[in-house]
């Protein structure tokens, strides 16, 4: 019976052996097809035995939550210091243009605060007005010899531009103002929205390491390997290097320390300050340290992955993936949190307890630490997290530490503090036990209560308190795997 035209077979027709194949020739072609399929064979032993392997590896879910400026992104950097330190000094290298855009904003921040003050009155040989007339306004005039640092301080404008351009993708380039100047001459830098970033694939760590290649090798590591390759010279440093003296003038000038003191702009307080480290920073050759690392700041939004596997000089449980989201903190991204709950082994709540005299950027009537209070309190509550161990950093002790130094009282801002001595120990103390009480209270099932008070950018101490959650975390994890 003949077969119908339908019923013909296409791969039949490819796999029979051409014609007029002579008898050495089928012998080559048998030989090849033998080898590719014992190629396809190996890959796909390769792929059953990754899947194994991934079943088998250990995945432990850590969750950072907390309002904006809470220390998030500097906590997930120590976890990168201690437990990937090869992939993190190799990337030390790129944080150098975050830094130098920190140094520029603040300079910049200073020189707003200048550009509102008054004018220096003309002088008027009949003024008779005695000192004790004198406005405060008066005495904030400002001196012609901050009006000459402002105008050689000028090329900062391209610089910031310049920086904002290597970190910033051109599909983002709505989340910033570069400097511009008046018609009237004043060279004012305006619109002072903070520059952030947003994760994705092609990140600003990815295109900054093309412009510096040692970067993916783990080079330079040191100042000695910087300087050999020549990759650490570029426009942004040599501009910085050059008004170096300039800024230290204007940052140690006593009219702008006068002025930013009636203003209530705390430099030192904020994130990203390096003003006290200029001629180090702005050496021609510098590559940030650790430290300088975790005091850099750049602005995140959105939610941001980090997956990483402990390396075998990092510790004992080597070959456990860890897997440490970051979210953004600002309110308007709170409710992008949810989906992250699902799964997750614990969560570092951050609290920043120095902020007890502050309000939040987006809503100028709701106090920090009020607000930090009913985060965690929302947190607490939550029965999707009944399961989930909580531990809590009550953040950025040594700002505090410096506050109440200052002489600022906690019990202005805080009534239920009383007449409790205003010192950190005391505070300390004070804001655990009430964290604590929550904990205990609007928890849906008992569970233990993990607090540390922590100031993120001392190294050493934040070290022993990782290893300690680490610690903590993987038993939790080991249980629930019926591993222990």
């Amino acid at each position: 019976m003949p077969r119908h035209p339908h019923d013909r077979d296409p791969l039949d027709e490819l796999l029979r052996p051409p014609q007029g194949e002579t008898e050495e020739d089928r012998v080559i072609r048998l030989a090849q097809e033998a080898e590719a399929r014992r190629r396809s064979q190996a890959i796909d032993e390769s792929i059953k035995a990754e899947r194994i392997e991934q079943k088998k590896k250990s995945v432990v879910r850590l969750l950072l939550l907390g309002q904006s400026e809470s220390g998030k992104s500097t906590t997930l950097r120590h976890f990168q210091r201690l437990y990937t330190p090869s992939a993190f000094r190799a990337e030390r290298i790129l944080w150098r243009s975050v830094i130098q855009l920190n140094v520029v904003r603040s300079v910049r921040t200073i020189l707003d605060a200048v550009s509102t003050a008054r004018p220096p009155p003309p002088p008027q040989p009949s003024d008779t007005q005695s000192p004790a007339e004198e406005s405060e306004d008066d005495a904030l005039s400002v001196p012609h010899d901050i009006d000459l640092l402002k105008m050689r301080l000028s090329p900062l404008h391209h610089v910031e531009a310049l920086l904002i351009a290597k970190l910033i993708p051109p599909s983002q380039d709505d989340t910033w103002a570069p400097m511009t100047a008046s018609s009237a001459g004043d060279q004012r830098w305006h619109h002072s929205q903070e520059v952030f970033v947003r994760p994705s694939a092609t990140s600003w760590k990815g295109v900054l390491a093309k412009s510096f290649p040692c970067a993916t090798s783990g080079r330079p590591n040191s100042i000695d390997d910087a300087s050999s390759t020549g990759v650490t010279r570029d426009e942004a440093q040599q501009v910085l290097h050059a008004c170096c003296g300039d800024i230290i003038s204007l940052w140690n000038n006593h009219f702008v320390r006068q002025l930013l003191t009636t203003r209530k702009v705390r430099l030192e307080e904020a994130p990203g300050f390096f003003l006290n480290d200029l001629q180090r920073v702005t050496a021609l050759n510098y590559i940030p340290s650790d430290d300088d690392v975790l005091r850099a700041r750049l602005k995140t939004v959105g939610v941001s992955e980090y997956r990483c596997e402990m390396e075998a000089s990092a510790g004992r449980e080597h070959g456990t993936e860890w897997r440490i989201v970051d979210v953004g903190g600002s309110r308007s991204q709170r409710a992008t949190w949810v989906p992250f709950f699902d799964n997750v082994d614990a969560i570092i709540f951050l609290a920043p307890i120095s902020a007890f005299d502050q309000v939040l950027s987006e809503d100028r009537t709701v106090n920090r630490l009020e607000d930090s209070v009913l985060l965690w309190k929302s947190i607490c509550s939550n029965k999707l997290l009944a399961n989930v161990d909580l531990v809590l950093f009550l953040n950025k002790c040594d700002i505090l530490e410096a506050k109440l130094k200052s002489g600022i009282r906690l019990a202005k801002y805080v009534r239920s503090y009383g007449d409790r001595a205003n010192d950190l120990e005391t505070a300390c103390k004070y804001f655990r036990s009430k964290f604590s009480a929550i904990h205990r209270e609007y928890s849906p099932l008992p569970r233990k209560f993990y607090g540390f008070c922590t100031s993120v950018t001392d190294t050493t101490t934040t070290a022993g308190i990782l290893a300690s959650v680490r610690d903590m975390v993987v038993r939790r994890h080991l249980k629930q795997s019926r591993l222990m």
